[in-house]
């Protein structure tokens, strides 16, 4: 049975930093495309960054670009988000999400996506 858990949520001060996790079970994260999004209450699911299946090519959302780095362990078969420098407007719950379209690319639509994680909650507050 493919699953995603994610891991790493908490509550972290303005200009802090977290690590989360996407550990994966039944498939291997190498052949799909993985994205991290986000939803906070009353907004919708926004796509943060993705990373392509095979060759790891890797897309950022301009609100988290040069903040938040995807990158892949295809050992541990997990996904990681490193967030740095967080805001208090990047609360929210952070999802992973697996792509089954194969390609060079990978696209931060959450339409695109066909499994998903339960989530973690990620707080920024003083």
């Amino acid at each position: 049975q493919l699953q995603l858990v994610e891991s790493g949520g908490g509550l972290v001060q303005p200009g802090g930093s977290l690590r989360l996790s996407c550990a994966a079970s039944g498939f291997t994260l190498d052949s799909f495309a993985i994205g991290w999004f986000r939803q906070a209450p009353g907004k919708e699911r926004e796509g943060l960054s993705c990373i392509s299946a095979i060759a790891g090519i890797t897309k950022y959302a301009d609100s988290v670009k040069g903040r938040f780095t995807i990158s892949r362990d295809s050992v541990k078969n997990t996904v990681y988000l490193e967030m740095n420098s967080l805001k208090l407007e990047d609360t929210a719950v952070y999802y992973c999400a697996a792509d089954q379209a194969v390609g060079p690319w990978c696209i931060m639509d959450k339409y695109e996506y066909d499994y998903w994680g339960q989530g973690t909650q990620v707080t920024v507050s003083s």
